[in-house]
Protein backbone atom coordinates (compact mmCIF):
# COMPACT_ATOMS: atom_id res chain seq x y z
CA UNK A 1 0.00 0.00 0.00
CA UNK A 2 1.33 3.43 -0.82
CA UNK A 3 0.42 7.10 -0.87
CA UNK A 4 1.66 9.80 -3.19
CA UNK A 5 3.75 12.79 -2.30
CA UNK A 6 5.39 15.57 -4.30
CA UNK A 7 8.90 14.89 -5.47
CA UNK A 8 11.90 15.71 -3.30
CA UNK A 9 12.22 19.34 -2.33
CA UNK A 10 8.59 20.18 -2.95
CA UNK A 11 7.73 20.84 0.67
CA UNK A 12 9.84 22.84 3.09
CA UNK A 13 9.56 22.66 6.86
CA UNK A 14 7.22 19.66 7.15
CA UNK A 15 4.48 20.22 9.73
CA UNK A 16 5.52 19.68 13.32
CA UNK A 17 3.59 20.26 16.52
CA UNK A 18 3.46 23.88 17.56
CA UNK A 19 4.67 24.61 21.06
CA UNK A 20 3.94 28.29 21.71
CA UNK A 21 4.28 27.81 25.47
CA UNK A 22 7.89 26.57 25.12
CA UNK A 23 10.31 26.37 22.21
CA UNK A 24 8.37 27.17 19.06
CA UNK A 25 9.47 24.68 16.43
CA UNK A 26 7.00 25.70 13.75
CA UNK A 27 8.56 27.35 10.73
CA UNK A 28 6.88 28.54 7.55
CA UNK A 29 4.07 25.97 7.56
CA UNK A 30 0.63 27.43 8.34
CA UNK A 31 -0.67 26.94 11.87
CA UNK A 32 -3.49 24.33 11.99
CA UNK A 33 -6.91 25.72 12.87
CA UNK A 34 -7.01 23.60 16.03
CA UNK A 35 -3.94 25.40 17.41
CA UNK A 36 -5.01 28.92 16.54
CA UNK A 37 -6.33 29.95 19.94
CA UNK A 38 -4.74 33.39 20.40
CA UNK A 39 -6.83 36.46 21.27
CA UNK A 40 -6.78 39.79 19.49
CA UNK A 41 -6.25 41.58 22.82
CA UNK A 42 -2.81 39.95 22.92
CA UNK A 43 -1.76 42.34 20.14
CA UNK A 44 -1.86 45.29 22.57
CA UNK A 45 1.21 44.26 24.64
CA UNK A 46 2.90 43.00 21.47
CA UNK A 47 2.86 46.43 19.84
CA UNK A 48 3.51 48.25 23.10
CA UNK A 49 6.70 46.23 23.47
CA UNK A 50 7.61 46.90 19.83
CA UNK A 51 7.87 50.61 20.66
CA UNK A 52 9.64 50.62 24.04
CA UNK A 53 12.58 52.52 22.61
CA UNK A 54 14.37 55.59 23.91
CA UNK A 55 14.99 56.44 20.27
CA UNK A 56 11.43 57.76 20.23
CA UNK A 57 12.55 60.34 22.81
CA UNK A 58 15.41 61.39 20.56
CA UNK A 59 13.13 61.55 17.53
CA UNK A 60 10.65 63.61 19.56
CA UNK A 61 13.46 66.02 20.35
CA UNK A 62 14.29 66.18 16.64
CA UNK A 63 10.74 67.37 15.98
CA UNK A 64 11.39 70.40 18.18
CA UNK A 65 15.03 71.11 17.33
CA UNK A 66 15.46 70.01 13.71
CA UNK A 67 11.91 70.45 12.39
CA UNK A 68 11.08 73.47 14.56
CA UNK A 69 7.71 72.13 15.72
CA UNK A 70 6.04 73.39 18.87
CA UNK A 71 4.35 71.26 21.55
CA UNK A 72 0.94 71.18 19.87
CA UNK A 73 2.41 70.19 16.53
CA UNK A 74 4.40 67.42 18.25
CA UNK A 75 1.08 66.27 19.72
CA UNK A 76 -0.39 66.05 16.20
CA UNK A 77 2.62 64.05 15.04
CA UNK A 78 2.37 61.72 18.06
CA UNK A 79 -1.26 60.94 17.22
CA UNK A 80 -1.11 60.83 13.42
CA UNK A 81 2.09 58.80 12.96
CA UNK A 82 0.99 55.62 14.79
CA UNK A 83 -2.50 55.80 13.27
CA UNK A 84 -1.01 55.89 9.76
CA UNK A 85 1.84 53.40 10.18
CA UNK A 86 0.32 50.92 12.61
CA UNK A 87 -2.99 51.15 10.80
CA UNK A 88 -1.10 49.59 7.89
CA UNK A 89 0.48 47.04 10.26
CA UNK A 90 -2.98 46.04 11.49
CA UNK A 91 -4.44 45.81 8.00
CA UNK A 92 -1.64 43.58 6.73
CA UNK A 93 -1.91 41.57 9.94
CA UNK A 94 -5.36 40.42 8.77
CA UNK A 95 -3.54 38.22 6.24
CA UNK A 96 -2.02 36.32 9.15
CA UNK A 97 -5.38 35.13 10.43
CA UNK A 98 -6.46 34.24 6.87
CA UNK A 99 -3.40 32.18 6.01
CA UNK A 100 -1.91 31.20 9.39
CA UNK A 101 1.61 31.66 8.01
CA UNK A 102 4.37 34.30 8.35
CA UNK A 103 4.17 37.39 6.19
CA UNK A 104 7.02 36.54 3.86
CA UNK A 105 5.63 33.03 3.34
CA UNK A 106 2.22 34.48 2.41
CA UNK A 107 4.07 36.84 0.09
CA UNK A 108 4.86 33.84 -2.12
CA UNK A 109 1.20 33.76 -3.11
CA UNK A 110 1.55 37.31 -4.43
CA UNK A 111 4.98 37.42 -6.05
CA UNK A 112 5.47 33.76 -6.98
CA UNK A 113 7.88 31.27 -5.47
CA UNK A 114 10.92 32.75 -7.19
CA UNK A 115 9.62 36.29 -7.48
CA UNK A 116 9.26 36.52 -3.71
CA UNK A 117 13.04 36.23 -3.39
CA UNK A 118 13.42 39.79 -4.74
CA UNK A 119 11.44 41.78 -2.12
CA UNK A 120 12.29 39.13 0.49
CA UNK A 121 16.02 39.68 0.06
CA UNK A 122 15.66 43.45 0.29
CA UNK A 123 13.46 43.23 3.39
CA UNK A 124 15.87 40.77 5.03
CA UNK A 125 18.84 43.08 4.41
CA UNK A 126 16.84 46.05 5.72
CA UNK A 127 16.22 44.08 8.92
CA UNK A 128 19.98 43.90 9.44
CA UNK A 129 20.08 47.66 9.75
CA UNK A 130 17.03 47.85 12.02
CA UNK A 131 18.43 45.18 14.35
CA UNK A 132 21.82 46.90 14.36
CA UNK A 133 20.27 50.21 15.40
CA UNK A 134 18.37 48.47 18.22
CA UNK A 135 21.44 46.57 19.41
CA UNK A 136 23.53 49.73 19.49
CA UNK A 137 20.86 51.63 21.43
CA UNK A 138 20.58 48.80 23.98
CA UNK A 139 24.35 48.67 24.38
CA UNK A 140 24.49 52.45 24.89
CA UNK A 141 21.87 52.14 27.62
CA UNK A 142 23.95 49.49 29.41
CA UNK A 143 27.07 51.65 29.11
CA UNK A 144 25.21 54.62 30.57
CA UNK A 145 24.04 52.57 33.58
CA UNK A 146 27.59 51.32 34.21
CA UNK A 147 28.84 54.90 34.04
CA UNK A 148 26.34 56.61 36.34
CA UNK A 149 26.07 53.75 38.85
CA UNK A 150 29.58 52.27 38.95
CA UNK A 151 31.64 55.08 37.45
CA UNK A 152 32.98 52.74 34.76
CA UNK A 153 34.02 54.74 31.74
CA UNK A 154 33.37 53.50 28.23
CA UNK A 155 36.21 51.83 26.37
CA UNK A 156 36.51 49.61 23.32
CA UNK A 157 36.48 46.35 25.26
CA UNK A 158 33.41 47.39 27.23
CA UNK A 159 31.59 48.46 24.06
CA UNK A 160 32.22 45.06 22.51
CA UNK A 161 31.18 43.24 25.70
CA UNK A 162 27.88 45.10 26.14
CA UNK A 163 27.02 44.72 22.46
CA UNK A 164 27.81 41.01 22.60
CA UNK A 165 25.65 40.57 25.70
CA UNK A 166 22.76 42.36 24.07
CA UNK A 167 22.92 40.33 20.85
CA UNK A 168 23.20 37.00 22.69
CA UNK A 169 20.19 37.86 24.88
CA UNK A 170 18.24 38.88 21.79
CA UNK A 171 19.08 35.62 20.06
CA UNK A 172 17.97 33.60 23.11
CA UNK A 173 14.54 35.27 23.34
CA UNK A 174 13.81 35.27 19.61
CA UNK A 175 15.01 31.69 19.29
CA UNK A 176 12.45 30.47 21.83
CA UNK A 177 9.65 31.86 19.68
CA UNK A 178 6.26 33.47 20.00
CA UNK A 179 5.43 32.11 23.47
CA UNK A 180 8.52 33.59 25.08
CA UNK A 181 8.00 36.88 23.26
CA UNK A 182 4.40 37.17 24.42
CA UNK A 183 5.27 36.51 28.06
CA UNK A 184 8.15 39.01 28.00
CA UNK A 185 5.99 41.59 26.25
CA UNK A 186 3.32 41.44 28.96
CA UNK A 187 5.82 42.00 31.78
CA UNK A 188 7.67 44.74 29.91
CA UNK A 189 4.39 46.55 29.23
CA UNK A 190 3.60 46.88 32.95
CA UNK A 191 7.16 47.84 33.94
CA UNK A 192 7.56 50.39 31.18
CA UNK A 193 4.12 51.86 31.80
CA UNK A 194 4.75 52.34 35.51
CA UNK A 195 8.11 54.03 35.15
CA UNK A 196 6.96 56.15 32.22
CA UNK A 197 4.30 57.61 34.48
CA UNK A 198 7.04 58.48 37.00
CA UNK A 199 9.14 60.12 34.30
CA UNK A 200 6.15 62.09 33.03
CA UNK A 201 5.43 63.23 36.56
CA UNK A 202 9.02 64.33 37.09
CA UNK A 203 9.05 66.26 33.82
CA UNK A 204 5.73 67.90 34.67
CA UNK A 205 7.24 69.30 37.87
CA UNK A 206 10.71 70.26 36.65
CA UNK A 207 10.07 71.51 33.11
CA UNK A 208 10.02 75.20 32.21
CA UNK A 209 6.60 75.07 30.58
CA UNK A 210 6.74 78.72 29.63
CA UNK A 211 9.70 77.94 27.40
CA UNK A 212 8.01 74.81 26.00
CA UNK A 213 4.76 76.55 25.10
CA UNK A 214 6.57 79.69 24.01
CA UNK A 215 8.17 78.00 21.03
CA UNK A 216 6.78 79.24 17.76
CA UNK A 217 5.04 76.88 15.38
CA UNK A 218 6.90 75.24 12.53
CA UNK A 219 5.78 75.13 8.93
CA UNK A 220 3.12 72.78 7.61
CA UNK A 221 5.79 71.09 5.50
CA UNK A 222 7.82 70.38 8.64
CA UNK A 223 4.74 69.03 10.39
CA UNK A 224 4.01 66.57 7.58
CA UNK A 225 7.69 65.61 7.35
CA UNK A 226 7.68 64.97 11.10
CA UNK A 227 4.71 62.63 10.74
CA UNK A 228 6.56 60.81 7.99
CA UNK A 229 9.68 60.48 10.14
CA UNK A 230 7.89 58.93 13.11
CA UNK A 231 5.66 56.80 10.89
CA UNK A 232 8.68 55.33 9.09
CA UNK A 233 9.55 53.29 12.16
CA UNK A 234 6.11 51.70 12.21
CA UNK A 235 6.22 50.98 8.48
CA UNK A 236 9.19 48.68 9.12
CA UNK A 237 6.88 46.31 11.01
CA UNK A 238 4.31 45.93 8.22
CA UNK A 239 5.83 42.87 6.47
CA UNK A 240 6.14 41.15 9.86
CA UNK A 241 2.53 41.83 10.92
CA UNK A 242 1.17 38.37 9.93
CA UNK A 243 3.94 36.73 12.01
CA UNK A 244 2.14 37.93 15.13
CA UNK A 245 -1.43 37.20 14.00
CA UNK A 246 -0.97 33.71 12.53
CA UNK A 247 -2.10 32.09 15.80
CA UNK A 248 -5.41 33.98 15.69
CA UNK A 249 -8.46 31.97 14.55
CA UNK A 250 -10.02 32.86 11.20
CA UNK A 251 -13.07 34.10 13.10
CA UNK A 252 -11.03 36.81 14.86
CA UNK A 253 -12.35 40.31 14.25
CA UNK A 254 -10.40 42.19 11.57
CA UNK A 255 -11.44 45.48 13.13
CA UNK A 256 -10.09 44.32 16.50
CA UNK A 257 -6.75 43.41 14.90
CA UNK A 258 -6.36 46.92 13.50
CA UNK A 259 -7.72 48.62 16.62
CA UNK A 260 -5.47 46.75 19.07
CA UNK A 261 -2.41 47.18 16.86
CA UNK A 262 -2.87 50.94 16.57
CA UNK A 263 -3.87 51.25 20.23
CA UNK A 264 -0.87 49.31 21.53
CA UNK A 265 1.59 51.34 19.47
CA UNK A 266 -0.10 54.67 20.15
CA UNK A 267 -0.02 54.17 23.93
CA UNK A 268 3.78 54.35 23.70
CA UNK A 269 4.50 56.52 20.67
CA UNK A 270 2.43 59.54 21.74
CA UNK A 271 3.87 60.07 25.26
CA UNK A 272 7.43 59.20 24.18
CA UNK A 273 7.38 61.70 21.31
CA UNK A 274 5.94 64.40 23.57
CA UNK A 275 8.49 63.61 26.30
CA UNK A 276 11.30 64.01 23.78
CA UNK A 277 9.93 67.31 22.52
CA UNK A 278 9.64 68.61 26.10
CA UNK A 279 13.14 67.41 27.05
CA UNK A 280 14.56 69.23 24.05
CA UNK A 281 13.59 72.56 25.60
CA UNK A 282 16.30 72.10 28.23
CA UNK A 283 18.60 69.71 26.33
CA UNK A 284 18.58 70.63 22.63
CA UNK A 285 21.68 68.48 22.03
CA UNK A 286 19.43 65.46 22.59
CA UNK A 287 18.32 65.68 18.95
CA UNK A 288 21.84 65.15 17.58
CA UNK A 289 23.54 63.15 20.32
CA UNK A 290 26.15 60.62 19.20
CA UNK A 291 25.11 58.48 22.16
CA UNK A 292 21.28 58.64 22.02
CA UNK A 293 20.58 57.52 25.61
CA UNK A 294 23.27 58.95 27.91
CA UNK A 295 21.28 62.21 28.20
CA UNK A 296 18.77 60.42 30.45
CA UNK A 297 21.43 60.20 33.13
CA UNK A 298 21.78 63.97 32.99
CA UNK A 299 18.11 64.96 32.81
CA UNK A 300 16.63 62.50 35.33
CA UNK A 301 17.63 61.90 38.96
CA UNK A 302 19.68 58.76 39.63
CA UNK A 303 16.84 56.88 41.34
CA UNK A 304 14.69 57.29 38.22
CA UNK A 305 17.30 57.24 35.45
CA UNK A 306 18.80 53.85 36.34
CA UNK A 307 15.62 51.74 36.42
CA UNK A 308 14.25 53.58 33.39
CA UNK A 309 17.41 52.85 31.42
CA UNK A 310 17.32 49.19 32.47
CA UNK A 311 13.71 48.95 31.30
CA UNK A 312 14.80 50.63 28.08
CA UNK A 313 17.37 47.85 27.66
CA UNK A 314 14.61 45.28 28.12
CA UNK A 315 12.47 47.14 25.61
CA UNK A 316 15.22 47.20 23.01
CA UNK A 317 15.83 43.50 23.65
CA UNK A 318 12.19 42.76 22.91
CA UNK A 319 12.09 44.98 19.81
CA UNK A 320 15.18 43.26 18.46
CA UNK A 321 13.84 39.84 19.43
CA UNK A 322 10.60 40.49 17.54
CA UNK A 323 12.58 41.68 14.52
CA UNK A 324 14.90 38.65 14.58
CA UNK A 325 11.92 36.33 15.08
CA UNK A 326 10.47 37.61 11.81
CA UNK A 327 13.90 37.67 10.15
CA UNK A 328 14.18 33.95 10.81
CA UNK A 329 11.07 33.34 8.72
CA UNK A 330 12.39 35.63 5.98
CA UNK A 331 15.67 33.71 5.89
CA UNK A 332 13.72 30.47 5.48
CA UNK A 333 11.73 31.88 2.56
CA UNK A 334 15.03 32.74 0.90
CA UNK A 335 16.02 29.08 0.94
CA UNK A 336 18.11 28.84 4.13
CA UNK A 337 17.04 25.33 5.13
CA UNK A 338 17.59 25.37 8.87
CA UNK A 339 15.06 25.56 11.73
CA UNK A 340 13.64 28.99 12.48
CA UNK A 341 15.32 29.25 15.87
CA UNK A 342 18.71 28.77 14.18
CA UNK A 343 17.89 30.96 11.21
CA UNK A 344 17.77 33.97 13.55
CA UNK A 345 21.46 33.38 14.37
CA UNK A 346 22.40 34.72 10.94
CA UNK A 347 20.89 38.12 11.73
CA UNK A 348 22.38 38.02 15.23
CA UNK A 349 25.92 37.72 13.86
CA UNK A 350 25.32 40.43 11.27
CA UNK A 351 23.89 42.88 13.82
CA UNK A 352 26.89 42.24 16.07
CA UNK A 353 29.36 43.08 13.31
CA UNK A 354 27.46 46.12 12.03
CA UNK A 355 26.77 47.32 15.57
CA UNK A 356 30.47 47.21 16.41
CA UNK A 357 31.21 49.34 13.36
CA UNK A 358 28.51 51.88 14.22
CA UNK A 359 29.66 52.24 17.84
CA UNK A 360 33.40 52.25 17.20
CA UNK A 361 33.71 53.97 13.82
CA UNK A 362 30.61 56.00 12.91
CA UNK A 363 30.52 59.60 14.16
CA UNK A 364 26.83 60.48 13.87
CA UNK A 365 24.37 57.97 15.30
CA UNK A 366 21.19 59.99 14.78
CA UNK A 367 22.19 61.11 11.30
CA UNK A 368 22.76 57.50 10.31
CA UNK A 369 19.53 56.42 11.99
CA UNK A 370 17.30 58.99 10.29
CA UNK A 371 18.92 58.32 6.91
CA UNK A 372 18.36 54.61 7.44
CA UNK A 373 14.70 55.14 8.37
CA UNK A 374 14.10 57.09 5.16
CA UNK A 375 15.53 54.32 2.99
CA UNK A 376 13.93 51.54 5.07
CA UNK A 377 10.45 52.99 4.76
CA UNK A 378 10.65 53.10 0.96
CA UNK A 379 12.04 49.56 0.73
CA UNK A 380 9.20 48.15 2.83
CA UNK A 381 6.47 50.36 1.38
CA UNK A 382 6.77 49.05 -2.18
CA UNK A 383 6.05 45.54 -0.84
CA UNK A 384 3.17 46.91 1.26
CA UNK A 385 1.47 48.43 -1.78
CA UNK A 386 1.51 45.19 -3.77
CA UNK A 387 0.69 42.86 -0.88
CA UNK A 388 -2.06 45.15 0.39
CA UNK A 389 -3.67 45.46 -3.05
CA UNK A 390 -3.59 41.67 -3.38
CA UNK A 391 -5.39 41.33 -0.02
CA UNK A 392 -8.33 43.23 -1.45
CA UNK A 393 -9.08 40.38 -3.84
CA UNK A 394 -7.77 37.38 -1.89
CA UNK A 395 -9.49 35.68 1.05
CA UNK A 396 -7.70 32.31 1.10
CA UNK A 397 -4.13 31.04 0.91
CA UNK A 398 -3.29 27.55 -0.31
CA UNK A 399 -1.20 26.02 2.48
CA UNK A 400 0.27 23.33 0.25
CA UNK A 401 1.16 25.80 -2.50
CA UNK A 402 2.90 28.15 -0.04
CA UNK A 403 5.37 25.42 0.91
CA UNK A 404 5.79 23.88 -2.52
CA UNK A 405 8.74 25.71 -4.10
CA UNK A 406 8.74 23.71 -7.34
CA UNK A 407 6.85 24.27 -10.59
CA UNK A 408 4.02 22.07 -9.26
CA UNK A 409 3.02 24.91 -6.89
CA UNK A 410 -0.17 26.83 -7.52
CA UNK A 411 1.95 29.91 -6.86
CA UNK A 412 4.56 29.13 -9.50
CA UNK A 413 2.85 31.40 -12.05
CA UNK A 414 5.25 32.11 -14.96
CA UNK A 415 8.63 30.56 -14.31
CA UNK A 416 8.16 31.12 -10.59
CA UNK A 417 7.32 34.82 -10.99
CA UNK A 418 4.13 36.89 -10.96
CA UNK A 419 4.95 39.52 -13.62
CA UNK A 420 2.31 41.96 -12.35
CA UNK A 421 3.57 41.85 -8.76
CA UNK A 422 7.25 42.11 -9.68
CA UNK A 423 6.68 44.99 -12.11
CA UNK A 424 4.48 46.90 -9.66
CA UNK A 425 6.95 46.37 -6.82
CA UNK A 426 10.00 47.40 -8.84
CA UNK A 427 8.36 50.51 -10.30
CA UNK A 428 6.91 51.50 -6.92
CA UNK A 429 10.31 51.09 -5.27
CA UNK A 430 12.07 53.08 -7.97
CA UNK A 431 9.49 55.87 -7.91
CA UNK A 432 9.67 56.09 -4.12
CA UNK A 433 13.46 56.40 -4.21
CA UNK A 434 13.25 59.13 -6.86
CA UNK A 435 11.36 61.28 -4.32
CA UNK A 436 13.48 60.33 -1.28
CA UNK A 437 16.17 62.48 0.31
CA UNK A 438 18.53 61.43 3.10
CA UNK A 439 22.16 61.82 4.16
CA UNK A 440 22.98 58.72 2.12
CA UNK A 441 20.98 59.26 -1.03
CA UNK A 442 19.06 62.01 -2.79
CA UNK A 443 16.67 61.12 -5.59
CA UNK A 444 16.58 63.32 -8.70
CA UNK A 445 13.06 64.55 -7.82
CA UNK A 446 13.55 64.79 -4.06
CA UNK A 447 13.87 68.58 -3.98
CA UNK A 448 11.65 71.46 -5.01
CA UNK A 449 8.39 69.52 -4.83
CA UNK A 450 5.94 68.84 -1.99
CA UNK A 451 6.54 65.07 -1.90
CA UNK A 452 10.29 65.39 -1.42
CA UNK A 453 9.90 68.36 0.92
CA UNK A 454 7.52 66.40 3.14
CA UNK A 455 9.69 63.27 3.16
CA UNK A 456 6.85 61.19 1.72
CA UNK A 457 8.75 59.04 -0.75
CA UNK A 458 7.45 55.97 1.12
CA UNK A 459 3.85 57.10 0.51
CA UNK A 460 4.59 57.37 -3.21
CA UNK A 461 6.01 53.83 -3.15
CA UNK A 462 2.81 52.44 -1.59
CA UNK A 463 0.46 54.30 -3.94
CA UNK A 464 2.35 53.59 -7.16
CA UNK A 465 3.01 49.91 -6.45
CA UNK A 466 -0.56 49.32 -5.23
CA UNK A 467 -2.26 51.03 -8.18
CA UNK A 468 -0.02 49.34 -10.71
CA UNK A 469 -0.73 45.92 -9.24
CA UNK A 470 -4.47 46.57 -9.39
CA UNK A 471 -4.46 47.51 -13.08
CA UNK A 472 -1.84 45.09 -14.43
CA UNK A 473 -3.06 41.68 -15.70
CA UNK A 474 -2.33 38.94 -13.19
CA UNK A 475 -1.62 35.27 -13.94
CA UNK A 476 -4.30 32.77 -13.01
CA UNK A 477 -3.74 30.64 -9.93
CA UNK A 478 -3.26 27.05 -11.02
CA UNK A 479 -4.30 23.95 -9.15
CA UNK A 480 -1.83 22.82 -6.51
CA UNK A 481 -2.06 19.22 -7.71
CA UNK A 482 1.07 17.92 -9.51
CA UNK A 483 1.03 18.35 -13.26
CA UNK A 484 0.48 15.15 -15.27
CA UNK A 485 4.03 15.31 -16.63
CA UNK A 486 5.39 15.14 -13.10
CA UNK A 487 5.44 11.58 -11.84
CA UNK A 488 4.70 11.39 -8.10
CA UNK A 489 7.10 9.54 -5.88
CA UNK A 490 5.66 6.56 -4.08
CA UNK A 491 6.13 6.52 -0.33
CA UNK A 492 5.66 3.26 1.51
CA UNK A 493 2.88 3.34 4.05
Amino acid sequence: MSTTAPHDGALENPPVPSEPSGLETRGLEPVPHTERTAKTRGLVPTWIAANISVLLLTMGASLAVTFGLNFWQALVVGVAAPVVSYGLVGLIGIAGKRGGAPGMALSRAVFGQRGNLLPGSLIWIARWGWETINAVTGAYALLTVLDIVCGIRTNTALIVATLLFFVIATFAISGLGIGALQRCNRWATWLFGGFSVLVLGYLAVHTDWGKVFGQSAGSTASLIAGIGLIAAGGISWVPAAPDFTRYLPRTASSAAIVRNTVGGAGIVVLPMVLMGAVMASSTPDLATATDPVSFLGKILPLWLAVPYLLIAVVGMLLINSMSMYSAGFTAQTLGIRIPRHWAVSVNAVISLLLGGFLMLVATSFMGAFIAFLSMLAVAFSAWVGVFGADMLRRREYDAKALLDTTRTSAYWYRGGFSPAAIAAWALGLGTGLVFTKSDWFTGPLASNNPVGQYGLGWVVAIVVSGLLYVVLPKPAVQTSEPEPAQEPVAVAA
